[in-house]
């Protein structure tokens, strides 16, 4: 006859320990489920950002080679012109070049914000 020793776990109570210990682990695979979901979704916006300084970077250095470059074709011209009125007509098709130029760098500029705006804002 096996008699039960003096400090055993009566039954109920070790059933109601093992439901604990599996809720826990249970809440325990909950938490790491939730925190690599937080943390893949912050890694993807950190590379949404990086793309996007990156982006935009690259954009505004274009831009800003461009219009140096007009601005140091004008001076070429300027110092070839042959008189005031040849100089005078050399800045005005400058500044309207340069006007249409900037439009349309700041409708680029405007598209690449856009888009980032929506690619930023869609979740993974």
């Amino acid at each position: 006859m096996s008699k039960e020793p003096e400090f055993g776990i009566p039954a109920e109570m070790r059933a109601m320990t093992e439901k604990s210990v599996a809720r826990a682990k249970q809440a325990f695979e909950g938490f790491i489920t939730a925190a690599q979901k937080a943390a893949n979704l912050a890694e993807g916006q950190a590379t949404t950002a990086h793309t996007a300084a990156k982006e935009a970077s690259s954009m505004a250095i274009e831009f800003a080679e461009r219009n140096m470059t007009s601005a140091f074709v004008l001076a070429q011209k300027l110092v070839q012109a042959r008189d005031l009125e040849e100089m005078l007509k050399l800045q005005t098709d400058y500044v309207r070049s340069q006007i249409a130029a900037l439009t349309e760098q700041a409708r680029d500029i405007g598209k690449l914000a856009s888009h980032l705006g929506t690619t930023g804002s869609k979740k993974p």
